[in-house]
């Protein structure tokens, strides 16, 4: 049962990371609550992998990808812990 609720939590800021790219494709949409809610959470996780990978030509951000791989990682490593 913790494994699961677990795995939700991580589902859910996956998801989360997911509403953020597609958000900031559209320059409107970044502006709505829904989005600066999503940012919120969000930007804080993506900024440690910005600091470390600038955007490719200012405008190619890789730091979602890492942070979907760091975070499934990490769900792997806190779900081994209680199963």
């Amino acid at each position: 049962m913790i494994a699961y609720m677990i795995h939700l939590l991580f589902l859910s800021y996956t998801m989360m990371l997911f509403a953020r790219i597609i958000g900031s494709w559209f320059p409107k949409f970044a502006h709505t609550t829904f989005m600066r809610f999503i940012a919120h959470y969000t930007d804080p996780y993506l900024n440690l992998f910005r600091r470390f990978i600038p955007p490719i030509g200012g405008v190619l951000d890789l730091s979602p990808l890492i942070g979907f791989f760091v975070l499934r990682f990490g769900e792997r490593l806190v779900l081994g812990f209680f199963r």
